[in-house]
């Protein structure tokens, strides 16, 4: 079997070839009056009309003076018929080819045909060309077995040739887009306004997470990547507006899991003058809307647990929850209490651990077993730093998340707005900072200015594409184009290109 440097040498020497010919192998223009699916799905409405087609060549037949070509576009793939005497007197010039020039195409090339629409003998639709153009031609054979791209690793490395190769990978991104969009439709058809907040902050917060750090020359300042939308959308809602949301990227200095990515598209949304509960049923049926218009259905088979979105969704109180199971009351507890749950259960048990982030250890444990869909209420206050207090329970807050195949698929809350409140609460979590937790949050002096300002009662709701993930059951780094990787270069092409990595051959 060849290798794929012997290949790319044959397909070097077609390309010297058609240059030799006055044939720019990379026009810049081309011509296209439809989509491959519109005539494959509609062929009585275009039989014998001439249409103009683009694509990807998939496969080559030249049988004497006759020749099969199957390309295909985004839409689907369609057959080519080319015969001898059709296509003659090519232009050069404008890198059309003669039938002669067939064998200098090959699978990967993208090419432009255009001619009538007709049935073969064998009852296919295809196009019965009269010219043909070359568009690009490709230098690499797209893959279906080379040494490595069946290595899961090596898919998410040349995720191009795995969206070319595996019609499944193509399409759940196209559904990951439908996601959002639907998302998106649905907040503008409840008067949200979409408003895009800085990346780049001088403090995040928001959530417990460690940060990115960058800097920014222009200022000769330390900026955050930001790792939630929360802070400046709020000060949104302080600025006079009702409903805002953002849909973009957020990052979060930890490390990959099958739920986790370090960057990862998120929504949130604010809602003035609404509270935990107005959201929580806003959200039940922002989440059968976006699913049903995404998938086409309320039932999903998640990770070994049946979801039906569409049934109502089960209340689960959080103490009872972690009563019931650990026999431990989240409210009038010690440290040791936690950290021998935590050592019962075999979980991990850290130094840095206190009793809030052991209490959320031994949740995330238990809600592992929850199929749902359930709304999770009632949280702790020491758990919730930034969400309201239930005046009916001063110890919990008025929180509430949705319990889907074991995992939170999002978060909501009634915001608070006592900037006393807050500022209490923001010292605290840097009394933790100091201790060690990395995770805890900074303090925003700048939003307790906003506060002291005024904001108006707020629900504050958001999600990430890990809700795609799920529905779509896949894990973190499969549900993402490009997940990141670490740097490598393959064997083949330091080979072809020694020039480029001598420096570091000698290093």
């Amino acid at each position: 079997m060849a290798t794929l440097q012997e290949l790319r040498g044959e397909r070097l020497r077609k390309l010297e070839e058609l240059r030799k010919k006055n044939i720019n192998p990379y026009p810049a223009d081309s011509k296209r009056t439809s989509a491959i699916k519109v005539i494959s799905e509609n062929f009585d409405e275009h039989a014998g009309s001439e249409v103009f087609l683009v694509g990807r060549v998939i496969t080559l037949r030249k049988i004497g003076k006759i020749a099969f070509i199957v390309i295909k576009d985004d839409s689907g793939k369609i057959q080519l018929f080319l015969k001898d005497d059709n296509i003659v007197n090519a232009n050069y010039n404008h890198s059309e080819l003669n039938y002669s020039d067939i064998n200098l195409l090959d699978a990967g090339d993208f090419i432009e045909g255009s001619g009538k629409v007709i049935k073969t003998q064998t009852g296919e639709i295809s196009i019965e060309i009269t010219k043909l153009r070359i568009l690009s031609k490709s230098l690499r054979p797209m893959p279906t077995s080379w040494d490595g791209f069946t290595n899961k690793e090596e898919r998410l490395r040349r995720r191009y040739i795995d969206l070319n190769t595996n019609q499944d990978v193509h399409d759940r991104f196209v559904r990951r887009s439908k996601f959002w969009q639907y998302t998106r439709e649905y907040l503008i058809k409840n008067d949200f306004l979409e408003v895009n907040v800085p990346v780049l902050e001088h403090t995040t917060g928001g959530a417990d997470a460690n940060p990115f750090v960058t800097h920014m020359d222009a200022l000769d300042q330390d900026f955050y990547l930001r790792i939630s939308h929360e802070l400046p959308l709020k000060r949104l809602i302080g600025g006079g507006y009702e409903k805002v949301f953002d849909i973009g990227p957020r990052f979060r200095n930890e490390n990959y899991t099958d739920e986790h990515l370090p960057e990862h598209i998120a929504m949130e949304w604010y809602w003035a003058y609404a509270d935990w509960k107005e959201g929580m049923t806003f959200m039940t049926e922002m989440y059968r809307d976006v699913a049903q218009k995404t998938f086409g259905t309320l039932k999903f088979n998640i990770r070994g647990f049946e979801v039906d979105l569409s049934k109502e969704w089960e209340i689960l109180d959080y103490g009872e929850q972690i009563k019931s199971r650990y026999n431990i009351d989240v409210f009038n507890c010690t440290l040791d209490d936690v950290k021998k749950a935590l050592s019962d259960n075999k979980l991990e048990v850290e130094q840095t651990d206190n009793i809030a982030r052991g209490i959320d250890k031994l949740w995330k444990n238990l809600r592992k077993t929850i199929a749902g869909p359930s709304w999770l209420i009632n949280t702790p206050l020491l758990i919730s730093p930034l969400a309201k207090i239930d005046p009916l329970r001063p110890m919990t807050v008025e929180r509430f998340q949705p319990i889907i195949a074991g995992s939170e698929l999002g978060n909501g809350w009634s915001e608070l707005n006592d900037p006393i409140d807050q500022l209490d609460r923001f010292k605290e979590q840097q009394e933790l900072r100091k201790d060690g937790d990395k995770e805890a949050m900074m303090l925003d002096i700048d939003f307790i200015e906003m506060l002291e300002y005024g904001m108006p009662p707020t629900c504050g709701w958001g999600y990430s594409e890990r809700v795609f993930w799920f529905l779509e059951g896949v894990t973190a780094r499969e549900g993402v184009p490009f997940p990141q990787l670490r740097q490598e270069d393959d064997n083949t092409t330091k080979t072809i290109y020694p020039e480029l990595y001598k420096n570091n051959q000698e290093g």
